[in-house]
């Protein structure tokens, strides 16, 4: 399989039926030695000239402390993300997983920092699931219970490559939970990690996989995956690639999980290598 020359994607967040403001964020940024641009909800660009960074992000926390929460957690990526290095082709020079771990550390501080300096941001937190596309690879960091996935090219298989930081995901990993069992856990949505918060430390799940032209990347946050199971998800992305024309496939993510019951706020970031 060739590697990837072009990178499109989709993203798409809504507060959902029941929560009266939205807690998640998302970000896309296009970067190369010199400088760093966001991207909107749907583009595509050239893989070779520069890198890209996908992101998802659910706050927590009273009034708008996790609106709050969830902006800072991706806002950070643009403020630290290495703006002068030097880019080869394989990454050379630039100790990814190191960068991608003092990136979660220093927005862990920053949150706690807020929470402890301002009554209204006490005990914010948010999960943070990252995704840095390089040509051929893709490096990831994560902490907290948004997740990514891959489906790979062929074999259409879809791999969930985050583990959620939750008791829950920890019995379903080792199989002693089904993929409903764990949907409709009462415990599923209680954290054991997140950034800020009253954690003292976080070290984030870093990992890089090769990716080829035909992947496609899928991030979100817990409310996608409370309306939808993930046979749903790979069945909405392949009806998805069939249909011509400007359809945004977050988008159709997101309606889907909030049609079919999801209780939170729902955000999704689909991406395309060719």
């Amino acid at each position: 399989v060739s590697a990837p020359l072009k990178v499109q994607w989709f993203g798409c967040t809504d507060r959902g039926r029941l929560r009266p403001n939205n807690e998640d964020a998302f970000l896309g940024v296009q970067f190369d030695a010199q400088e760093v641009h966001h991207l909107g909800k749907h583009g595509e660009a050239s893989c070779a000239e520069h890198d890209h960074v996908f992101a998802v992000s659910d706050g927590m926390g009273g009034a708008k402390a996790g609106e709050y929460a969830s902006s800072i957690a991706v806002e950070k990526i643009t403020a630290l993300l290495p703006r002068s290095f030097r880019r080869t082709t394989t990454g050379a020079g630039v100790d990814v997983p190191a960068v991608l771990t003092e990136l979660f550390r220093q927005t862990h501080r920053a949150l706690k920092y807020l929470g402890s300096s301002y009554a209204e941001c006490q005990g914010m937190e948010a999960t943070l699931s990252l995704c840095w596309l390089m040509p051929g690879r893709l490096h990831f960091a994560h902490v907290g219970d948004s997740r990514i996935y891959r489906v790979e090219a062929g074999t259409g298989r879809m791999t969930q490559l985050t583990e959620d930081d939750t008791y829950v995901g920890w019995l379903f990993r080792n199989g002693k939970l089904n993929e409903r069992e764990a949907r409709t856990h009462p415990r599923r949505n209680v954290l054991q990690r997140a950034l800020g918060g009253d954690n003292q430390f976080v070290d984030p799940q870093v990992g890089e996989v090769p990716v080829n032209a035909g992947d496609t990347l899928v991030l979100c946050t817990d409310g996608l995956v409370d309306g939808l199971y993930n046979e749903q998800v790979l069945e909405l992305l392949g009806e998805a690639s069939t249909t011509a024309g400007g359809i945004n496939q977050a988008e159709r993510l997101v309606r889907e999980a909030i049609t079919r019951g999801s209780r939170d706020n729902v955000t999704a970031q689909v991406v395309r290598l060719d």
